[in-house]
């Protein structure tokens, strides 16, 4: 049983982040957010596969004027990522954005970063202090006083507790130190304006920098944390480093929202964020596939069969688990453990749900069959939802 980090909650629009609430799975666009059409058509295709808060690159004026428009197409709520220019983030407010992504190393001077809380306070939107290992401010330039003279007082608390911890190693702060420090520094800016609306991440690419510096963060503040291992690389690649990553972080209780940071479709982005989830028991979207690798003992192609299979269920948002099984060993054990199971053979299958043998079918109607079975399950399943109401 997984003990979740205690954090405040925030609301994102209708989604809420931290406390008890799940934990929700977004994405970011890889569309050019001045074109409107092509980024809503991209957003919807992420609704459609369950992604919950979705994150647009505002790189420039006319990326934020394009918000509001975006904005009226979509369900999902969102957020504006911006970089270098404050005022990019004072027209995404003005456009109705239901969220903020700073990142404290591109944004640097307090009292424009003061401009944008004083109108996300007004708005009551949150912002993520989003701190990056690539665009980290230089050492020195952050410090325990603003460049207002106002005395941050979070980034001191954090900076006597972080050398506490590390007492008799050398005195030059840790790269890890070093974004935990940057990250204070600007919650510091924030808390020193009354405004409490705040998610933060630390990301690298580096697994053990950024598992380490999250770590170091959660007993820092009560703010929910965004996870994300960024720059994580190609679909296969990624998957697997953001899956150790943000895996190691949400089994000790840490992270209340995830972010898969791949170079590929979005849409595998979310899909990987909810079979993290699903892996450690702490959401059930959708199908839970449980599929033999295959081995010399198997009679039938359970590859192809459980990539076949596979396709089908990518339809279906319900929580449930398929098992594809290929021989008599752990088959017959597999398919009745799950909602609904295959346990192939040679030239015919047992069909199980909820652990009761229900059929028998030919090679040619294992893949209709099964489908025939889970959408059995699917109404049960919605009439007993239907009856507990």
């Amino acid at each position: 049983m997984i003990t979740r980090r205690p954090s405040k909650p925030i609301r994102v629009r209708d989604v809420t982040v931290g406390g008890d609430a799940p934990i929700t799975v977004q994405s970011m666009t890889k569309t050019d957010t001045r074109d409107v059409p092509a980024t809503v058509d991209q957003i919807k295709g992420l609704e459609e596969v369950g992604c919950e808060i979705i994150r647009v690159a505002v790189p420039d004026m006319e990326a934020a004027q394009a918000i509001p428009a975006i904005m009226k197409q979509i369900r999902i709520p969102l957020i504006a990522d911006i970089h270098f220019h404050y005022l990019l983030a004072l027209e995404c407010i003005k456009g109705g954005v239901d969220g903020l992504r700073l990142n404290p190393g591109n944004i640097r001077d307090p009292e424009k970063v003061k401009m944008v809380v004083k109108a996300a306070k007004e708005r009551e939107i949150p912002i993520r202090i989003g701190v990056n290992f690539g665009s980290l401010p230089p050492v020195g330039r952050i410090g325990i006083s603003s460049q207002a003279g106002t005395v941050v007082s979070r980034l001191e608390d954090g900076v006597n507790k972080l050398a506490k911890a590390g007492e008799g190693e050398a005195d030059k702060p840790s790269l890890v130190d070093h974004m935990v420090n940057t990250g204070l520094w600007e919650i510091g800016i924030l808390e020193a304006l009354d405004f409490d609306l705040i998610k933060i991440s630390l990301k690298a690419f580096d697994v053990p920098t950024a598992v380490e510096a999250y770590r170091k963060m959660a007993d820092l503040i009560p703010y929910p944390l965004h996870l994300g291992i960024t720059e994580a690389g190609t679909v296969k690649a990624g998957s697997i480093r953001s899956a150790i990553g943000i895996g190691t972080l949400l089994y000790e209780g840490i992270g209340d929202t995830i972010r898969v940071s791949l170079s590929g479709d979005s849409r595998e982005e979310v899909t990987a964020g909810f079979e993290i989830l699903k892996s450690l028991n702490l959401r059930q979207q959708g199908v839970t596939l449980v599929a033999c690798p295959s081995c010399g003992r198997a009679d039938v192609d359970v590859i192809r069969l459980a990539n076949e299979i596979d396709q089908h269920l990518k339809k279906i948002n319900k929580p449930i688990k398929v098992a594809v099984m290929g021989c008599e060993v752990n088959g017959p054990g597999e398919a009745k453990d799950a909602d609904v199971g295959i346990a192939a053979g040679n030239g015919r299958a047992v069909i199980f749900r909820k652990g009761k043998k229900v059929r028998v079918v030919q090679t040619e109607d294992f893949v209709a069959a099964l489908m025939e079975e889970v959408e059995k399950t699917e109404v049960g399943a919605k009439v007993e939802s239907a009856l507990r109401r």
